[in-house]
Formats: C-alpha cells, structure tokens, sequence
C-alpha cells in the first residue's frame, strides 16, 4: 500500500486595504503596514515574529518579511 506525502502549505501575501498579511495555512507569520491614513510619510513598516523595520518600497518590505520568516524558523538557540 502506497503512502501519502504530507504536504506543507506554501505560504502567501494576503493583500488588504492598509496592510498585506502573510499567511501559511491559518497562521499569520508577518505584515506589512503603511503609516496613517491623513499623512503617510512614504514608509512601509514591517513585522514578523520578533523582527520589525521599514522599507520605502512594498517589494523591499515584503522580501523583508519573508527573510524573517526564514531566519525565525531556521534560528537556532543561544543557550
């Protein structure tokens, strides 16, 4: 009898109106955000696990999260 393969589900953006979540599965790993919605002063800030930081581009903002997202799961303990 043959065996499934267990399938991880790839992560994805999820685009909204101020924000872009990334999402695996029902997790939500990291966001993107633009400032307030009167004065946006041209930033991108971005949050993933323990990492934030801003970006003046959407495309930066975004490889920045996935980056974290790889570093927080492949991150080994210091102690």
């Amino acid at each position: 009898m043959a065996t499934k393969k267990r399938v991880r589900a790839k992560p994805f953006w999820e685009r909204g109106h101020y924000s872009h979540g990334y999402w695996r599965g029902n997790t939500k790993l990291g966001s993107v955000k633009l400032g307030p919605k009167d004065n946006w002063d041209g930033v991108y800030r971005w949050e993933a696990g323990n990492f934030t930081g801003e970006a003046t581009t959407l495309a930066e903002a975004k490889r920045a999260v996935e980056e974290a997202v790889l570093v927080g799961t492949t991150q080994l303990g210091l102690f």
